[in-house]
């Protein structure tokens, strides 16, 4: 090899390292910077599904309203059975996860009964805890004229019970699921005694202000009903109300009376009445009467 070439070549490499040096020195000692290759991901080629999601946590006796609920996208592939789901699929699912759409798809319109899922679950009531994300579950929910629904309903502390009416102690049948009435119970009883004495109806106000239930099994009026005409109501009483009215029912028929919307904000619970009053019954010649009295 020609000597002059050899000495070009270490003239260069000595330029060289001393270049970085100097190019180290001025950058304060750190390495130059390694660039960074950044990987794209790769498109998912997994379908997604939209399925009815809690938008916010819902406690035990939520009744659920449309705001409560949304759509989120779901992998097709991990689709459970009890989801609702809007039945569609993109991109074009593959035949496993068409199958389980399919399957979903199926279940969710058996259980929303050919409606759209929101209003399917509007009005129901929230049976088990549901966390902000989680799946709306059929299992989770009860919707009204379901089993379990009453228990769900009632407030904490309160009770349910029956009680007997017609068309004309019911207002007609104007009195719906939802509605607050008062409680009336006539019965006859004794004014006076001796000669003077007669017999009259008595009618006293038991509970005011309680709210309607059910009208015999229907927890809900049918689509633009205004009338329901039923033979039993259940209502929502305090336990002492319970008691009260179960008094009332063996001593005559009671009588519903239907208050005003603006007036829901009365007062409620027993009256002065079923507290107070007594029922005295007094056997004179072998005939027994009995009188109305207050302290």
């Amino acid at each position: 090899m020609n000597p002059l070439r050899v000495m070009i070549v270490l003239v260069a490499a000595v330029a060289a390292i001393g270049l970085a040096v100097v190019l180290q020195k001025a950058m304060g000692g750190k390495p130059a910077p390694a660039a960074k290759v950044v990987a794209e991901a790769a498109p998912s080629d997994k379908s997604m599904t939209q399925v009815l999601v809690a938008k916010h946590d819902l406690a035990i006796g939520a009744r659920l309203v449309a705001g409560d609920v949304a759509w989120q996208a779901w992998p097709a592939d991990t689709l459970n059975a009890a989801y609702i789901t809007n039945g569609a699929a993109e991109p074009e699912p593959t035949k496993t996860a068409a199958k389980a759409a399919r399957a979903v798809g199926d279940a969710a319109e058996g259980m929303i009964g050919g409606v759209s899922p929101e209003k399917a679950v509007e009005g129901a009531i929230v049976r088990d805890p549901i966390l902000a994300g989680e799946p709306i579950t059929a299992r989770k929910i009860v919707r009204g004229g379901e089993g379990g629904y009453l228990s769900v309903v009632l407030g904490p502390g309160q009770r349910a019970i029956a009680v007997p009416v017609t068309s004309e102690t019911a207002v007609g049948g104007f009195v719906l699921p939802g509605d607050r009435v008062d409680v009336i119970q006539t019965r006859e009883g004794q004014v006076g005694v001796g000669e003077s004495g007669g017999k009259q109806v008595v009618a006293d106000t038991i509970v005011r202000n309680v709210r309607v239930l059910a009208l015999d099994q229907s927890t809900t009026a049918e689509k633009d009903a205004k009338t329901i005409v039923a033979s039993t109501v259940t209502l929502e009483v305090s336990p002492a109300e319970a008691e009260a009215l179960t008094r009332a029912k063996s001593a005559g028929p009671v009588t519903l009376t239907l208050r005003a919307y603006t007036d829901l904000g009365g007062p409620s619970g027993l009256t002065l009445a079923s507290q107070d009053s007594a029922v005295v019954r007094i056997n004179r010649g072998g005939e027994t009467s009995s009188i109305s009295v207050r302290p």
